[in-house]
């Protein structure tokens, strides 16, 4: 079954399992990676590759998104029961929650009709023990035809066993037996495996002419016109299968595609109650009584803000001594270049791109490092522990009264961490029209890259309240989100939403490890992008601050000056100059460097503070109108190419940049033209 290499035999293995099975915590421990988990479903939405070497093999692992069916009904399940057919890996590792055992074996019925070798990695046994249910392994493993290995991928357990399972299999020209769907059925799949055997191509391409026969029994449309389509011969084809299945169906009394469920969950729920020792059901488990109130109809919203409000005052109460820190040592940073610098000879032109543009750039951007640690930190704690998924839950309502569905607000969440990753896990949303709108609005939400300008401007010019300014920063992304959706789907797209349906995953503490992981990779992202697309912002502003030659730098006369003089009138209107401007336009490269900017140019090379620069340039007003014109106007260069990629067409692309622009004009002067108007100025 498997390939050799010079070296080592290759196994080729899949992971397949339904969302929130823990697939990608056994990758994880497989491999050795880091790919982001979260306890929601929906995390994994596209394949990722890595590679386990034994003494004498070569494990190449897929991770695949998680679907609950090889009937694929969003883009993301799509990849992964396209791998599954047409790549046909040597053995494929279905991941199941052993806590939801008879669902989990749906999908388990599909995979064995592939004719590919599988072992089944009993996951989040520890759960299920704590639950009381007990699972007789023995038993499940000869009824499903396949090994069966108890795992806690959190923790590691079972992940050696799984290994020597999937080679053993590997190496073993055998697959399971497929279910029986009964004598008249059996009797159609077969008229119809002989009937689509003329389709060579596409036979050969994936091996299994049952699984192929069953779907156009079912009348599946994409299988049906794959078949189709490879065919010299369709329109024959299509109408002895159409003759097949209706002469089924007229003795069955039931059409194709329900007839085959009906089977499928009849095995799963048989095979279920054999091997599970049922738990007392009287009881409320602990993950109930926590969701008694923590989605409480009048308390949950509430809670959820409640906590979201003590998150972002953390992040300034505790980030508030580590910034001034790493502002201390950026200053003497600064100040100790240039002195070097100066005893060495070098020109002061050289010196000052490396203190005025380099460090001060850079260190403009570092210095909120802490904020964005701690506020990823407390993040991830909410994540892992199953409350974000409840978050969803709790503003399906509010999503739908404003035409989103309910899922959209999982990329909401992915989206305060990166617009990037958010764009493209709108995959898991069946409808496209809800894909499309769903992606036109996450550029609204409140992304890290954000952090620094707000947290900037409201330690410069906010001393009381910080937590509070930005935390409604963080509601006003939701809110102005969630408005534009309504107007969108007025507007645009007028077709009603699929209903919500959403697993809700049992609270467990989080794991440490997971949680500094994950706050690591965000902390690292920061740092990188700071000493790249930063730094190299930062040299560029410094330059244009310092040309042409005899002008003073960062004035009006610097070509910033001339560039920021041509935008100054748009954004005079609420309460920013020209140096404001040339930040804002150099935020469409990455958002951070507004901030870097901003360094660079407010400070004029005086040895002053950021924020005793900024203090003489705004006022709390403008400052805010400010803040909400970053958060709304155009996405960064990264997020249009994803909405490029994601839609297909520049159309929206270019769509997202002119209307978030629009309505980040509209939204920044009514703020501040309208706080003048009241005495606020």
């Amino acid at each position: 079954m498997s390939t050799m290499t010079a070296e080592k035999s290759k196994i080729r293995v899949a992971l397949a399992g339904n969302p929130n099975s823990g697939k990608t915590s056994i990758f994880n421990e497989l491999t050795g990676m880091s790919q982001y988990v979260g306890n929601w479903p929906g995390v994994t939405i596209e394949k990722f590759v890595g590679i386990r070497k034994t003494d004498d093999y070569e494990l190449e692992i897929t991770d695949l998104p998680g679907t609950y069916s090889l009937s694929p009904y969003s883009p993301d399940e799509r990849v992964a029961r396209d791998f599954l057919l047409f790549e046909r890996p040597d053995v494929v590792c279905v991941v199941v929650d052993a806590s939801n055992l008879e669902r989990n074996l749906y999908l388990v019925a599909q995979i064995v009709e592939l004719d590919l070798p599988i072992v089944v990695a009993l996951n989040m046994i520890d759960i299920a023990k704590a639950r009381g249910i007990t699972i007789d392994i023995d038993k499940l493993s000869a009824l499903v035809g396949a090994p069966v290995v108890p795992t806690v991928a959190r923790s590691g357990v079972g992940i050696d066993q799984l290994i020597s399972s999937i080679i053993d299999v590997s190496q073993k020209d055998y697959c399971p037996v497929p279910l029986n769907y009964g004598k008249v059925a059996e009797r159609a799949i077969t008229e119809i495996e002989h009937t689509i055997s003329s389709a060579p191509p596409l036979a050969m391409k994936c091996h299994t002419s049952r699984y192929l026969a069953a779907s156009l029994l079912a009348n599946d449309a994409e299988i049906t016109s794959m078949i189709l389509s490879a065919d010299p011969d369709a329109e024959n084809i299509r109408k002895a299968v159409g003759r097949i299945r209706m002469k089924m169906e007229t003795r069955l009394g039931l059409d194709g595609e329900s007839m085959l469920a009906n089977r499928r969950h009849g095995w799963a729920s048989g095979i279920y109650h054999e091997v599970v020792d049922h738990p007392r059901h009287d009881e409320p488990t602990a993950t109930d009584r926590i969701d008694d109130v923590l989605l409480n109809r009048f308390l949950g919203i509430p809670i959820f803000a409640g906590i979201m409000f003590l998150i972002f005052w953390a992040t300034f109460t505790l980030g508030a001594y580590p910034m001034d820190w790493i502002d201390f040592l950026f200053e003497h940073l600064g100040s100790s270049v240039e002195r070097v610098m100066g005893a060495w000879g070098v020109s002061e032109m050289l010196i000052s791109m490396v203190v005025d543009g380099a460090v001060a750039g850079v260190g403009g951007v570092l210095i909120f490092l802490p904020n964005i640690i701690i506020l990823f930190f407390f993040v991830s704690i909410l994540e892992d522990s199953g409350y974000m998924a409840r978050a969803a839950f709790l503003m399906d309502k509010v999503m739908h009264k404003f035409g989103l569905h309910g899922k959209s607000f999982i990329p909401i969440i992915i989206g305060f961490g990166c617009t990037v990753p958010a764009v493209m896990s709108t995959r898991t949303l069946e409808n496209r029209e809800d894909r499309l709108l769903t992606i036109l609005i996450l550029p609204f939400v409140l992304c890290s890259a954000r952090v620094p300008v707000f947290v900037l401007f409201t330690s410069a010019l906010f001393e009381t309240n910080q937590g509070l300014v930005l935390f409604s920063m963080y509601f006003l992304s939701i809110a102005i989100s969630i408005f534009a959706a309504k107007f969108l789907k007025i507007i645009l797209f007028k077709g009603l939403s699929t209903p919500f349906v959403m697993e809700l995953p049992p609270y467990h503490v989080p794991a440490l490890k997971g949680i500094l992981l994950h706050t690591w990779e965000r902390a690292y992202a920061f740092v990188k992008k700071a000493g790249t697309v930063i730094l190299v912002g930062s040299i560029v502003i410094w330059a244009l601050g310092s040309l042409p030659p005899g002008a003073e730098y960062a004035s009006a006369e610097s070509l910033a000056g001339r560039i920021g003089a041509f935008f100054e009138p748009i954004v005079r209107v609420f309460g920013t100059d020209w140096k404001g401007a040339v930040s804002l336009l150099f935020g469409f490269i990455a958002k951070e460097i507004v901030v870097a900017t901003l360094a660079v140019l407010a400070k004029s090379g005086e040895d002053i503070s950021l924020t005793t620069a900024l203090g003489s340039l705004y006022t709390p007003l403008s400052a805010y109108a400010f803040m909400i014109f970053t958060l709304v106007y155009t996405p960064c260069i990264a997020t249009i190419a994803a909405i490029k990629k994601e839609t297909g067409s520049w159309k929206w692309a270019l769509f997202s940049i002119a209307f978030n622009t629009g309505l980040a004009w509209i939204l920044a002067t009514i703020v501040y033209r309208g706080g003048r108007l009241i005495g606020l100025g």
